[in-house]
């Protein structure tokens, strides 16, 4: 779910953390932003338009569009491309301090 001003915005499907991964439960900040990101942990995994928050983790889009809504990632949280590059470009337009990532079981 994606709030604005706390109002219900949008509702996309993700994909969170596959068995014997684990996606971080909590609420931050992000902390950078990466249009065009490459996992130096995954072998080069395109992220792309990734919101980097709690070190490694990320929010970005996933070429397995096919997956969202069910767990399959080593744990980011996946969006369908587009989707992904909304919330990217909102990040950067409002700023990364106005925007709050929050994951819950």
């Amino acid at each position: 779910r994606v709030l604005l001003d706390g109002r219900l915005d949008a509702v996309w499907p993700v994909s969170t953390a596959r068995a014997g991964k684990r996606t971080p439960i909590g609420s931050w900040s992000p902390d950078f932003l990466s249009r065009n990101h490459r996992s130096s942990l995954y072998g080069g995994a395109p992220m792309p338009f990734a919101i980097f928050f709690h070190g490694n983790y990320a929010i970005h889009g996933t070429t397995e569009a096919e997956k969202l809504g069910r767990p399959a990632s080593a744990g980011c949280v996946r969006l369908e491309t587009g989707n992904a590059r909304v919330l990217f470009e909102r990040a950067r337009t409002d700023g990364l301090r106005s925007m709050r990532i929050t994951i819950s079981a």
